[in-house]
């Protein structure tokens, strides 16, 4: 039974997480036929259904979504045992994903990854730039990076950078025409420009922090993206007020671009951690990327 399954369980996986037959079948290389074939296959002997198709998608249904939950990790130990054996040379070498956002990845994760990937030539990274809190053991991510307080507490932290802050930025024209707020609550009369979340697809409200007492504010203006360097483009064209990563503007502050508020509300918080499962087994590449990742005062 386990001979006729294995397959076919591997490529129940793969369907669930493409969501898509058409999808998976190419990251198999497999056809697309073949695939369904086999999925109904299991379905047929299990006699239970695992998917719930429809002309545009593909989900698990509550059976399908527990037995994947179930085997995944098992496939991925095996997998990981597979890779150990042929790491056992000298020669540091491997594929490593990881999940992370567009701050993260610019001002900690590529300055300290290009001696790293000059160093060790057949180690292949892949970024996937997500804001949204991915889930790396459903994903496949060998790891991923997130501020501190954002790492569940059942991974593996290490810390690779400092401690920063986000800071409130507005042109001086802006400000000459508009003033400066003295509180975060002042920002209901300016024009903010916002940022949306990728999770529920909320607007982020504004986080701030005074003698380590936060304080969280929602506010509204003409301009909302979804990426960083808009925000900080629009806030130098004088279109209104950004809070954004201190270090993204210190160019534009230093040059006379922008200039920030509020300063005693804006305290520094734990920089970016990189995290992975507890139980998973290093690879020579995946310990080498760690050692290149870590915060020099940790």
């Amino acid at each position: 039974m386990l001979k006729d399954n294995f397959n076919d369980l591997f490529y129940l996986i793969m369907v669930a997480r493409e969501r898509s037959f058409t999808r998976a079948a190419a990251k198999l290389g497999v056809s697309q036929s073949a695939l369904s074939h086999a999925i109904r296959g299991l379905e047929e002997r299990l006699q239970v259904r695992l998917l719930t198709r429809t002309t545009r998608s593909v989900a698990p249904t509550d059976a399908g979504e527990a037995l994947i939950t179930s085997i995944s990790p098992r496939f991925q130990e095996i997998e990981e045992q597979l890779i150990m054996l042929t790491d056992r040379s000298d020669r540091v070498a491997g594929n490593i994903r990881i999940t992370l956002g567009e701050h993260a990845l610019h001002s900690t994760v590529w300055p300290a990854l290009k001696p790293f990937l000059t160093t060790y030539p057949d180690v292949n990274v892949e970024f996937t730039i997500d804001n949204a809190l991915t889930d790396i053991v459903s994903g496949r991510f060998d790891a991923g990076i997130r501020l501190g307080e954002q790492v569940a507490k059942d991974m593996v932290a290490v810390r690779i950078g400092p401690d920063w802050r986000m800071v409130v930025v507005g042109s001086p024209g802006y400000f000459a025409r508009h003033g400066k707020p003295q509180t975060p609550h002042e920002l209901q009369h300016h024009n903010c420009i916002n940022m949306r979340l990728p999770t529920l697809g909320g607007l982020y409200a504004w986080e701030f922090s005074k003698n380590g007492q936060p304080l969280r504010v929602r506010v509204e203006g003409q301009l909302t993206f979804n990426n960083l360097a808009s925000r900080v483009d629009a806030a130098i064209s004088g279109m209104g007020l950004a809070l954004v990563p201190e270090d993204c503007v210190a160019g534009a502050l230093s040059q006379g671009q922008l200039e920030t508020a509020l300063e005693a509300w804006c305290e520094p918080f734990q920089g970016y951690f990189l995290y992975y499962p507890s139980r998973r087994q290093h690879t020579a590449a995946f310990a080498h990327l760690i050692d290149a990742l870590r915060y020099p005062a940790q």
